[in-house]
């Protein structure tokens, strides 16, 4: 989650960063801003195993309306929405998933990839499954078995 989270962050740095605009240290600590909000609000919609789970809820999203976690690192420099509309594209989605990080600028615009990373092997992959899950978890203290559900569709 760190590469993703810091190669986000860096793009988006990077968008801001233009002559006679923004500092390097407030570029600094916006860029660390962001990484924290990200990680904070990535903390458990992070799924290895599953990649493409909970990617809606990590896109980062400019559409005429401002990214609230890119808004909140933005207010720990002193930048208004206004200053970020006119240094950000006015439509911007980023994608930040476990092993790929992506955007596209313009809704009909292209993907583009900026961080490609290799997802775990067979090995690896079983490793993290003879973990208990949450799910899992409260299943092994459940102290009556499952129970069979008829299911009985309807049709008109």
């Amino acid at each position: 989650m760190k590469t993703e989270i810091s190669t986000a962050a860096g793009f988006i740095t990077r968008l801001l960063r233009t002559p006679g605009g923004i500092g390097d240290e407030e570029l600094r600590c916006f860029s660390e801003s962001l990484q924290e909000a990200l990680r904070d609000h990535y903390k458990h919609h992070w799924f290895p195993l599953m990649p493409s789970k909970g990617s809606g809820y990590r896109c980062i999203r400019i559409n005429h309306k401002m990214d609230p976690l890119i808004g909140k690192a933005a207010g720990m420099i002193g930048l208004s929405h206004e200053r970020l509309f006119q240094l950000l594209p006015s439509e911007l989605t980023l994608w930040v998933d476990p092993f790929e990080v992506s955007y596209r600028i313009g809704e009909d615009g292209s993907i583009c990839v900026l961080y490609e990373g290799l997802q775990p092997t067979v090995k690896n992959a079983k490793a993290l499954e003879s973990r208990s899950s949450c799910k899992e978890e409260w299943r092994i203290g459940r102290a009556s078995p499952s129970k069979n559900y008829n299911m009985m569709t309807v049709s008109s």
